[in-house]
């Protein structure tokens, strides 16, 4: 891998030179849905900590996202009737990444994020609903859960509230870029620049890496992900790759660095998600020429691969009025409608016209769409499209990466010959995610699936280090 250190400002330096009188038992880098999550189950534990942040304010890739996070067996999920279990929930994860994914982390992430949010709901007020009207793909249960705002930002300004009503210690405007480590690799402390370019310290017992992935390192993804290097990239500028440089100069491992999420549904030019419920309940991709390409149930995040291997990069979401009611119902396509992404078409002649595709071809693939499986993709439709349609231009996007620092299943990194470091914990974008070895075993809400769960178990990893901790 090229030197990460060429691209990022973070560094291992000696502890032994280390100058700093605060001191906190738990410092936690990155302040998105992972390290606030980390955060408040420390204050649960009774354990200090201080968040940093290299934001003016905490939002991260958690605010770009949906903000859907898929849990089993929670008392949301529970008081809707639904019936899930660990088990199947692992089973999903697995069969989407073709059986690549690390079990330990599967079977740690599919445990714990029922509790983690339990565990917030009950304690911070997190209200969550299980989203119960459509299956994200490869999911075999109703187990999405969002805030009341459906969205990312929603589900950050939720975290962030139950922080600041904790007293949890969020420092903004932080931007973490050494750690101070002895010839262990035992971190004693962090330091960080701050606005005035001045650089702060700070001891602690353990850190926790919940910073970032690399998919805003462009030399990074040219060389980890080559078939996204030209892709737009929908993610946090953040995603600098300092953990893996911070990670490489303590010697650990690394794992699944040719994993991500991608997107097949950008809105062009608005740059704005468009949910991909559109398709699971019946909307369909169609390229410049008029012609489907690909089976869109499989998932968004291959999805991206897909439309960018189209004509100019580029598709069209076409769908009927049904559909549109319905995404209608999701406050993000709501954002990315008001700004102009949906187009209208009376009938078949107007849409081609829209796409600029010939008319026959178009009009062969909107008959190709009938109840039935389709033996061009495989897709299984449930209906037709009746005109009049309505018409949204996307492209492929990266959003974030899935891979990076290898952990064990506490969320402890591991060096390169498996054994722990000493008190170097990572999660969420920071560590090697559940989404196996490539863009198509990401399965929905993997992410923060990872973040949170990631999170959750981080934080009782640290609360163990510290009492060990002579």
């Amino acid at each position: 891998m090229t030197d990460t250190l060429a691209h990022t400002r973070a560094h291992i330096r000696p502890a032994s030179q280390l100058q700093a009188e605060d001191h906190t038992p738990v410092v936690i880098v990155g302040a998105g849905a992972c390290g606030l999550t980390a955060a408040l189950a420390l204050y649960r534990m009774g354990v200090e900590c201080v968040v940093l942040e290299r934001d003016a304010f905490a939002a991260g890739s958690t605010a770009l996202s949906s903000g859907f996070i898929p849990a089993p067996c929670t008392q949301v999920q529970q008081t809707q009737g639904i019936t899930d279990s660990v088990e199947a929930f692992a089973d999903d994860i697995q069969a989407k990444a073709h059986g690549q994914a690390a079990p330990h982390l599967v079977q740690a992430y599919a445990q714990n994020i029922g509790p983690a949010m339990d565990a917030l709901a009950k304690h911070h007020g997190l209200p969550w609903q299980v989203l119960d009207n459509f299956l994200y793909p490869g999911h075999s249960a109703h187990r999405m859960h969002a805030v009341p705002e459906k969205t990312g930002a929603g589900l950050m300004s939720r975290l962030q509230a139950a922080a600041d009503a904790a007293g949890v210690v969020v420092l903004t405007q932080a931007q973490v870029t050494e750690l101070r480590a002895d010839d262990a690799q035992r971190i004693h402390g962090v330091g960080f620049v701050r606005p005035d370019g001045q650089t702060e310290r700070i001891r602690c017992d353990a850190v926790l890496l919940a910073c970032n992935g690399f998919g805003g390192a462009t030399a990074m993804v040219k060389e980890m992900l080559p078939e996204m290097a030209e892709a737009t990239y929908a993610g946090h500028v953040g995603n600098d790759g300092s953990a893996i440089a911070w990670g490489q100069q303590l010697g650990a491992r690394l794992a699944d660095l040719g994993a991500y999420q991608g997107h097949g549904s950008w809105a062009v030019p608005q740059g704005a998600l468009i949910s991909w419920a559109l398709m699971m309940e019946g909307g369909v991709q169609i390229n410049a020429q008029g012609q489907r390409f690909h089976d869109e149930t499989q998932g968004y995040s291959e999805a991206a691969v897909h439309v960018l291997a189209q004509p100019g990069g580029v598709a069209w979401n076409v769908f009927d009025d049904a559909l549109l009611t319905f995404a209608q119902g999701f406050p993000d396509f709501v954002s990315a409608q008001g700004a102009g992404a949906v187009q209208h078409a009376a009938d078949a002649n107007a849409l081609a016209q829209l796409i600029g595709c010939p008319t026959e071809t178009l009009q062969a693939t909107l008959n190709a769409v009938q109840p039935g499986t389709d033996p061009a993709t495989g897709r299984t439709f449930k209906r037709a499209l009746q005109a009049p349609f309505h018409a949204i231009k996307v492209t492929g996007a990266l959003f974030h990466t899935q891979g990076g620092l290898d952990i064990d299943a506490q969320a402890r990194v591991l060096r390169e010959d498996g054994t722990p470091l000493p008190n170097v914990l990572a999660a969420g974008g920071a560590a090697r995610g559940v989404s196996g070895q490539a863009v198509w075993g990401y399965l929905s809400g993997n992410g923060l699936l990872s973040a949170i769960a990631g999170g959750h178990i981080a934080a009782h990893t640290a609360q163990q280090l510290l009492k060990e901790t002579p």
